[in-house]
C-alpha cells in the first residue's frame, strides 16, 4: 500500500524504513496536577504533547502558538522550546519524549550510492489534528503504566504502545492550518526544508502557503530578507556542508544529486558563490581536526561550519550543540588544564584555537607544541572582528565573510520590520545573577538590539558600556516599555527573581504593567560570538509575542 493511501504526502516518509523510535517517557499534567510548565530549553530528544483538555501555549524557536485541546504537537530535538498548560477535567496534557535513529545503511540506500542524512528529524512537526483524541490518550495512559512496570516484558510492551501511537499520528494526522501570514510562511519555509531535495517552485511553495505567488514572493523576502529561490539555495548547500563534514568518502557528484543538484557544475558555482570557497576546498579543510580550547571559540567555529574535533566538556550547551549538529564525535575536554593538555595530545590535532587573556605562558607554549596554535585577542576586538581573525589564521576568510554579508542581509531584513512594530518603545535587558542585577548593553546581546536594530535604549542605559549594575529600585523606576530578562541557573539568582516578581513595585513597572517582560535562560545567550548573535536575531521578532 502506497503512502499516499494512508493521506501522506510524497517523500515525506521516505526514511521510515531507516530509522526506528525509543521511548524516553510519559509525563501527564490534568485537572488534579494544576499547571504544567517547561522552562524555556533546548530539548534534547523528541517532544509529543497531546492536549486532551485544558489549554496553553507553547513557544517552538520563539515563535508563540496557542496550545489548543484536540490537537498534538510535534517538537523536534535540538529546538529552543518554552511551553505552559492549564489543566482542566480528567484528561488533561501528556508530554511524551522520545529519540530517533539511523539504522544501519541498507542495501537500498547503498545501490543508490546516497548517504542518509547526517540530522534525524520526525517526518513532521508542528501542530497536529488529533483523529481520535480518545484512542490517543489511551495509548498515553497505556504507555505511561507500562513504563512504571518492574516487568521488562511490561516495559517492552510499552515501546510497542508507542509505535502504535506513532502509527497512528503519521496515518490521520493533518498539519493544523492557519491564515496569519506569519505562520503561512513558516509553513512554506518548513515544507522547503523538509523536500529540499525536490524540485520546488515559487506556485508549489505559495500554495503550501494558501497565499497567491505574487503575494508570496513579496512577503517571503520581507520577512526573511532572502526571496525563496535564495533561501532554498542557501538550505541547500548547509545539507551539502552538513555531509561533506562526515568522515565518508562521498564523491562531490554524489552530495551534489542528494542535496537536489543534478548539475555538478552549477552545484560548483553556486556553493562558492555562497559560501565564498570552491568546495573541494571545504571538503579538504572539513577533515582537519581543529581544538577549541575555550568554550567561546565554539560559536565562532559553528559560523565557519567547522564542527571542532575536541571541546570543553562543562560547557552548558554543549549538548545542545552535539544534538543540532550531529557532532556526537566531538572529545569533551576536562576542566583540568593539564588533563586537558593530555586529551588533545592524544588526539594529534592540526590545529588548536583559545583565548589569549585566558591562557597560561606555560599551558600555551605546551600547546604550540602538540599542533599549530591560536590565541585570540578576545578582549580587544567585538564578535565581528574576531570571527574575521579566526577565518583569516583558518584560511577561511572567504567563509567569514559570507557569513557576515548574510548576517548584515538578515539584520536589515529585521530591523525594517521592528521599525514597524515598535516604533519609539525603549528597551531594557536585565541579567540576574546571584543578588545582583546587570544591565547588558555592548559585547552582549544587547548589541543586536541597540546597535544592529537600532533599537532605544531605556533611560539611564549605556549601550556602548558592556556592562551596568543597578539596584533594584533603579530597576523599579526604569522607563523601558519593554524588557529582556535572563536568569542565571543558581539558587540565589532564581530566589532574587521570585522576591522580585511577588513585590508590589514590580506590579507598577510599565513593562510589567503592560505585560511586554520576557525571558531567556542565561546560556546559550549570555555567550559573545557569531552564532549566538546571529541566534538572537532569529528570536527578536519572536519575542513578547500575544503577550498583551
Amino acid at each position: 500500500m502506497s503512502d499516499h493511501k494512508y493521506g501522506l504526502q510524497a517523500g515525506q516518509y521516505e526514511l521510515l524504513d531507516n530509522i526506528w523510535f525509543k521511548l524516553r517517557g510519559v509525563e501527564k499534567n490534568n485537572g488534579s496536577s494544576g499547571s504544567w510548565e517547561l522552562r524555556l530549553q533546548f530539548i534534547e530528544s523528541h517532544m509529543l504533547l497531546l492536549i486532551a483538555s485544558g489549554r496553553g501555549w507553547i513557544t517552538v524557536d520563539g515563535r508563540y502558538l496557542e496550545l489548543r485541546a484536540g490537537t498534538a504537537f510535534v517538537c523536534t530535538s535540538g529546538q529552543l522550546i518554552e511551553a505552559f498548560h492549564e489543566a482542566s477535567g480528567e484528561r488533561g496534557l501528556y508530554a511524551v519524549r522520545f529519540d530517533v535513529f539511523a539504522q544501519p545503511q541498507t542495501s537500498e540506500w547503498q545501490s543508490h550510492n546516497e548517504p542518509l542524512p547526517p540530522i534525524l528529524r520526525f517526518p513532521i512537526e508542528g501542530e497536529i489534528v488529533v483523529s481520535s483524541i480518545i484512542e490517543w490518550t489511551a495509548l498515553c495512559e497505556a504507555m505511561s503504566h507500562s513504563l512504571q512496570s518492574e516487568n521488562r516484558l511490561q516495559r517492552m510492551r510499552g515501546q510497542i504502545q508507542f509505535y502504535e501511537l506513532l502509527h497512528s499520528l503519521l496515518q490521520a494526522g493533518k498539519r493544523v492550518t492557519d491564515t496569519d501570514s506569519e505562520v503561512a510562511l513558516e509553513r512554506a519555509k518548513l515544507y522547503m526544508e523538509q523536500h529540499y531535495r525536490e524540485e520546488l517552485t515559487i506556485e508549489l511553495l505559495a500554495k503550501e502557503a494558501g497565499i497567491s505567488s505574487r503575494h508570496f514572493i513579496r512577503l517571503f523576502k520581507q520577512a526573511y530578507g532572502w526571496s525563496a529561490i535564495e533561501y532554498l539555495a542557501r538550505y541547500r548547500i548547509r545539507q551539502a556542508q552538513e555531509l561533506m563534514k562526515l568522515n565518508t568518502e562521498y564523491q562531490l557528484k554524489d552530495i551534489a544529486s542528494y542535496v537536489g543538484y543534478q548539475d555538478e557544475l552549477y552545484f560548483r558555482r553556486k556553493f562558492k558563490k555562497i559560501t565564498g570557497t570552491p568546495p573541494a576546498a571545504f571538503m579538504k579543510n572539513a577533515k582537519k581536526k581543529v581544538v577549541a580550547y575555550h568554550a567561546n571559540m565554539i560559536g565562532h567555529l559553528l559560523a565557519l561550519y567547522i564542527t571542532p574535533h575536541a571541546a570543553p566538556g562543562d560547557h552548558p550547551w554543549t549538548e545542545y550543540y552535539r544534538r543540532k549538529y550531529g557532532a556526537h564525535s566531538v572529545l569533551p575536554l576536562a576542566q583540568n588544564e593539564d588533563m586537558r593538555i593530555e586529551q588533545i595530545r592524544s588526539t594529534n590535532p592540526d590545529y588548536i584555537i583559545g583565548l589569549k587573556e585566558y591562557t597560561s605562558a606555560e599551558a600555551g607554549k605546551k600547546l604550540e607544541g602538540l599542533a599549530l596554535t591560536y590565541l585570540m585577542p578576545w578582549l580587544e576586538h567585538d564578535w565581528r572582528m574576531q570571527l574575521k581573525l579566526l577565518g583569516q589564521w583558518l584560511d577561511k576568510s572567504s567563509e567569514a565573510e559570507a557569513w557576515l554579508d548574510q548576517y548584515e542581509r538578515k539584520s536589515r531584513a529585521v530591523r525594517e520590520q521592528v521599525k514597524k512594530g515598535w516604533g519609539k518603545e525603549r528597551l531594557l535587558i536585565a541579567r540576574i545573577s546571584g543578588q545582583a542585577i546587570h544591565i547588558l548593553g555592548s559585547r552582549s546581546l544587547g548589541e543586536v538590539f541597540y546597535e544592529d536594530l537600532k533599537l532605544l535604549p531605556a533611560s539611564g542605559v549605556i549601550p556602548h558600556q558592556p556592562e551596568q549594575q543597578w539596584t533594584r529600585e533603579e530597576l523599579m523606576r526604569t522607563d523601558a516599555d519593554r524588557l529582556l530578562l535572563i536568569i542565571e541557573d543558581d539558587v540565589k539568582a532564581e530566589r532574587a527573581w521570585q522576591e522580585l516578581r511577588e513585590s508590589k513595585e514590580w506590579g507598577m513597572v510599565k513593562a510589567v504593567r503592560n505585560r511586554r517582560i520576557d525571558q531567556l535562560p542565561s546560556y546559550p545567550w549570555t555567550e559573545y560570538t557569531a552564532f549566538t548573535q546571529d541566534l538572537v536575531l532569529d528570536e527578536v521578532l519572536k519575542l513578547w509575542r500575544n503577550r498583551t
